[in-house]
């Protein structure tokens, strides 16, 4: 999760929503990624999704079989529907999205997909609210 903090770390250098991803498979990174909606003009462009690419690329498949999903925010309905289609094994997140975040809007995840949260919620809580608090101070 540490890896996924600093990813929303750059993210939140860049301007973007300060959310980081990581997959991991035996151990190893396989994929690092931060979200680029503003960047790329793609709301699409979610760190998940980032993340769920680079992993499939890496792994030459669309599934991600044993793979385990660190993401500093709880996934939205999009990004819960790509993990359902990716198949994969793990999630951990960080802080809780309770407005838009997919465990109170019933998204379903895969059934061979497990999902924890609240791992370093803190930090990733603090992290946004420190975003949202300097762009409004600026606008």
């Amino acid at each position: 999760m540490k890896k996924a903090l600093a990813e929303a770390e750059a993210a939140f250098e860049k301007g973007e929503i300060p959310v980081g991803a990581v997959i991991v498979i035996d151990n190893k990174i396989i994929a690092r990624a931060h979200n680029l909606t503003e960047l790329l003009n793609d709301v699409t462009a979610h760190a998940e999704m980032q993340a769920i690419t680079a992993a499939s690329h890496f792994l030459g498949g669309k599934y991600l079989h044993q793979c385990t999903l660190y993401v500093t925010l709880e996934p939205c309905q999009m990004c819960a529907g790509a993990l359902y289609w990716s198949q994969i094994s793990h999630i951990v997140y960080g802080a809780s999205d309770p407005q838009r975040g997919c465990i109170n809007l019933n998204t379903k995840l895969h059934p061979k997909t497990t999902i924890k949260g609240g791992i370093l919620a803190e930090e990733a809580s603090d992290l946004m609210k420190r975003f949202f608090v300097e762009k409004r101070n600026l606008n």
